[in-house]
């Protein structure tokens, strides 16, 4: 029986970064200070979002044809492009504090989140389905094949957003709704960093991440088309290094496939996955209630602790999330 998959493989360059990165993208815990990703919302900015506010509420539109350029927003420009900044030539994350949730609804404060992020990026779809503002909460399912960890509230360990997918996003945006009564923790590190240690370590597994592996795609793809994608875990273009870095996944996949794991890929797997966990490459940041929070998806890998939530429905751990890229079209798969 022949096996069906969604091959990626063209979607990336065949070559390998084989040199130890040694500028400001390769940072370690103890070399920065997460403080310096926050940016605080000035009162400009805040009359800015009250502005938007009323705006929206006077003319009501769909969420998603709300655009930058129907506002004024010399402030919130300002602030996102210090963001951009922080994600392209800084650590690659950023938290704005913080809209003012209690002043305002749900779908207001919805409204000025997606407006803003555009400034960041071109929205797109973050479900086969067309969603583009995505619910991150606990729905109470069991994380497998078809439920996105996302939906849960269980450990999602160093991995890029949409690591499967044809057209993984450059940013991920987040608007802190409720945080969790305890867990939830955000954790950050740069891919660079991680490349750096299997290459100085484990540079015959390092060669293995950048050959093809099958990921599960997790449902979200066109019904009869293949459940599971063929990809590597780097690649890298001559000048960026980018990943696809989901273990969890790559060992779904070949489970969802019925293909058995060969010893060195497994070995591969759990040499990164063990370089992902390493204290020092870790910084640490909890989102907060109405802050925003945005990665760049193709340098960092990012972390959720497992979490408790509260008894409260109105209380239990929810957030908003956008995607953002500027390549291809805004549907799913780009």
């Amino acid at each position: 029986m022949s096996l069906d998959y969604l091959d990626l493989r063209n979607e990336v360059s065949a070559q390998m970064l084989t040199e130890i990165v040694n500028d400001y993208r390769a940072w370690l815990s103890g070399q920065v200070d997460p403080r310096s990703s926050i940016i605080a919302l000035n009162n400009e900015a805040l009359a800015e979002t009250r502005e938007i506010v009323k705006a929206v509420r006077r003319q009501p539109l769909p969420l998603y044809l709300h655009s930058p350029e129907t506002f004024e927003l010399t402030a919130w420009r300002q602030i996102m492009a210090a963001a951009s900044e922080k994600l392209t030539e800084g650590l690659g994350f950023t938290v704005i504090d913080r809209l003012p949730m209690d002043e305002f609804n749900d779908n207001d404060m919805k409204a000025v989140f997606w407006v803003v992020g555009q400034l960041i990026g071109r929205t797109v779809a973050q479900k086969w389905d067309g969603t583009m503002l995505y619910n991150v909460k606990d729905t109470g399912e069991a994380f497998g094949y078809g439920v996105r960890g996302s939906y849960t509230n269980v450990e999602l360990v160093f991995h890029t957003d949409n690591a499967f997918g044809v057209a993984p996003p450059e940013y991920v945006g987040l608007l802190c709704k409720h945080p969790a009564l305890s867990g939830g923790i955000s954790r950050f590190c740069s891919l660079y960093s991680v490349h750096n240690i299997m290459l100085r370590n484990h540079p015959d597994l390092l060669k293995r991440l950048y050959a093809p592996m099958l990921y599960d795609r997790q449902a979200e793809h066109a019904p009869g088309t293949p459940k599971v994608a063929l990809a590597p875990f780097f690649a890298f273009d001559g000048e960026k290094l980018s990943a696809r870095a989901n273990v969890q996944l790559v060992r779904k996949g070949h489970d969802v496939a019925g293909v058995n794991l060969e010893p060195e890929l497994e070995d591969a797997l759990a040499a990164v996955e063990a370089v992902g966990n390493r204290s020092e490459l870790w910084l640490e940041l909890p989102i907060e209630r109405g802050q925003l929070q945005y990665l760049n998806n193709m340098e960092l890998g990012h972390y959720r602790s497992h979490f408790e939530d509260h008894e409260d429905p109105a209380k239990k751990r929810h957030l908003f999330r956008t995607w953002h890229r500027n390549a291809g079209g805004r549907s799913y798969d780009g």
